[in-house]
């Protein structure tokens, strides 16, 4: 689990703690699952596709070329540069997106452990040392000319392997097809750096996945201490970081997935037979609604949490708003609004019985105080039931819709996390990236004890004021102590929201004034009441 989403856990409780603190309803400890070894999974399945066997003919040897050559593709979305070592991806960036200094998203710039697409035996893929020879030139799609082709030969006296990728100017999507003869096993890797662009995010998950049947199974290189072998419905394989990936899709059945540790690096691969094997290679961004489109099920890369159920439909939402908004920032405010709308009665009538607990807390603590000394713990409870009978009042009435609205919380949590369409994405004024923290006043000195280096911008600290007057305005039946205690949380939650996503910062200001604006229509609405 990531830090932001340990922060996140730790403010929804908080945040419950402080709405129902007279009601000492401190969260059940979770029982974290034991770690478990991936057994072997044997079981067959139906694959996506099966090749007709296929007889190829071992070539005789070529003249193989004693150099490197390179070849280089551009099209509308990225700019690719291939190697005839191992007929591999030597350099891959991305056009439309830009990083932290503005230049293009690189996926992929020179040797790695194992390089992109490299084949051979699983221990070496020793056909990635080889040299190829290249058929095809340098290539610029366009809306004139909307693929291109390059191959790669090799051949020996004993084996041989012909290499075709076709590249399109409109997708990220690469169809790659291998004709090999003559060797006795045959395996693909995505390799150990291809689709990952930012090593230092440890929000989300870094590092090989593959989707077996339905499931998305992640591995981690910290954790990966021994090869972990699949077999049955293998759907694809990839390398992935939080907006960014790279998969092999196999349109021709393979018969095993592995994952392994090499040096500091975790490796994924298929295994296939000699023959003729056909794929689908992607490297871009994780943007949802085209992977969907490739029917490949690339889609499932974006990891929607455990609320998927809600996520899902969210940021559907989310993204339908954009549509006639053009611009997420608005979007998000929108989707804040929306999505409280369905909690009103319930949040009216929580905001209702907290006011109407703090109206009888002398009269509680005057019957705590009568059995202070006395040994009868039922007798006093007995009276404090009656007491809230009386007055209609639900001890708990402040706590459970909160509790309710954390799966809504948690699902926009991911959902502004994850989606790739914030990235550089502005809303307006100084907050020109969704995805990053508010940097406007700069950062915290880096020798600053545990929040150095962290950013400093108008929006948290907005956040955290209306944090204090939401804090004033909510009823406590909190003893005075307990009180200024609280009084400490909009200060914490402020810091904690220094680093978080302006997008999510966002959501939580714009949540927090529909809560002020929603407390101050029931305060009111009980004060005529009681007129």
């Amino acid at each position: 689990m990531g830090t932001e989403k340990r922060t996140l856990i730790a403010i929804i409780f908080s945040i419950i703690i402080l709405l129902g603190w007279q009601f000492l309803f401190p969260p059940l400890p979770q029982k974290q699952p034991a770690t478990e070894q991936v057994k072997e999974e044997k079981k067959e399945s139906k694959p996506l596709e099966t090749a007709k066997p296929v007889s190829i003919p071992v070539s005789k040897p070529t003249a193989m070329p004693s150099d490197e050559k390179e070849v280089r593709i551009e099209t509308g979305l990225y700019s690719a540069t291939l190697s005839s070592i191992g007929g591999t991806i030597k350099k891959w960036e991305l056009k439309k997106h830009k990083d932290k200094d503005g230049l293009p998203v690189v996926l992929q710039q020179g040797q790695s452990v194992y390089q992109p697409l490299s084949i051979g035996s699983q221990n070496n893929f020793n056909l990635a040392s080889v040299n190829f020879r290249i058929s095809g030139r340098d290539q610029k799609l366009d809306e004139n000319k909307n693929t291109g082709a390059i191959a790669f030969e090799y051949a020996t006296s004993e084996y041989s392997v012909r290499r075709t990728y076709t590249f399109y100017n409109d997708s990220y999507k690469v169809d790659l097809k291998d004709e090999v003869a003559g060797l006795p096993e045959y395996w693909i890797t995505t390799g150990t750096d291809f689709g990952i662009h930012d090593r230092k995010d440890e929000s989300a998950h870094r590092g090989p996945v593959l989707l077996k049947d339905a499931e998305r199974i992640e591995f981690d290189a910290k954790k990966l201490k021994e090869t972990q072998s699949y077999q049955g419905r293998l759907r694809w394989i990839a390398q992935e970081d939080k907006y960014f990936f790279s998969a092999i899709v196999p349109l021709t059945q393979m018969d095993e997935a592995k994952a392994w540790k090499v040096q500091d690096a975790s490796v994924i691969a298929f295994k296939g037979k000699s023959g003729i094997n056909n794929f689908i290679v992607y490297a871009g961004p994780k943007e949802h609604d085209s992977l969907k489109k490739l029917d490949v099920g690339l889609e499932h890369i974006v990891d929607f949490g455990f609320f998927s159920i809600i996520s899902r439909p969210l940021f559907w939402l989310m993204k339908f708003f954009y549509k006639f908004m053009g611009n997420y920032g608005w979007a998000i405010v929108l989707l804040t609004i929306v999505t409280r709308i369905p909690f009103i009665p319930l949040i009216n009538k929580s905001q209702a019985s907290m006011k109407k607990m703090q109206d009888i807390q002398p009269r509680m603590n005057e019957i705590k105080e009568k059995y202070k000394d006395k040994k009868d713990p039922q007798k006093m409870q007995k009276e404090m039931m009656e007491l809230y009978k009386k007055h209609k009042v639900n001890p708990l009435g402040g706590c459970l819709p909160m509790l309710l609205q954390v799966p809504v919380f948690f699902a926009l949590y991911t959902i502004l996390s994850i989606a790739v369409e914030l990235r550089g994405a502005p809303f307006m004024l100084w907050i020109t990236d969704l995805s990053g923290p508010d940097t406007l006043f700069g950062h915290i000195p880096s020798w600053f004890p545990l929040i150095g280096d962290f950013a400093v911008g108008p929006l948290p600290i907005a956040m955290g004021l209306t944090m204090v007057i939401q804090q004033k305005m909510t009823p406590s039946s909190a003893d005075p102590a307990q009180q200024k205690m609280m009084m400490l949380m909009p200060i914490i939650f402020t810091f904690m929201f220094l680093n978080f996503a302006s997008g999510l910062v966002l959501y939580w200001l714009v949540n927090n004034l529909l809560s002020i604006a929603q407390q101050f229509y029931v305060n009111r609405k009980l004060a005529k009441e009681k007129a």
